[in-house]
């Protein structure tokens, strides 16, 4: 995957875990990612949410003819955070040939729940 001069990487997203059934990825609670409260932005969590979901279904298509683009999303911050590293776990709640819809759950280091999302991600066809 190509992070060069990317959200993921201006961000700081980093995938720790992909596989079929899951997908988990970190990110810090840093200046980049900070809303001017001085509090993990709600756009960063749901960035990251959105990647997570995004990675995941790539890795379950046929790559060398279909690709794959959010749909909707969505997003309840349930606690804020100042500083230190959110990590999103990914989960795939549907599975079909047209879209795949992910839960994902962002926690902090010990293991209290951030935000919780869903995301529908649209798999599309390749054009030859």
């Amino acid at each position: 995957m190509n992070r060069e001069n990317t959200l993921v990487e201006a961000l700081g997203i980093e995938f720790t875990e992909l596989s079929p059934e899951r997908v988990v990825a970190t990110m810090p609670v840093n200046d980049k990612t900070r809303q001017p409260f001085g509090i993990l932005h709600g756009g960063a969590s749901v960035a990251l949410a959105e990647t997570v979901a995004s990675v995941g279904t790539y890795n379950l298509v046929d790559q060398k003819t279909e690709a794959c683009a959010g749909l909707e999303i969505n997003a309840n911050h349930i606690k804020s955070k100042k500083d230190g590293v959110v990590t999103a776990i990914g989960t795939p709640l549907h599975k079909g040939r047209t879209t795949m819809v992910w839960d994902i759950k962002i926690v902090d280091e010990e293991e209290n729940l951030i935000c919780i999302s869903r995301c529908t991600m649209a798999i599309l066809k390749l054009r030859k």
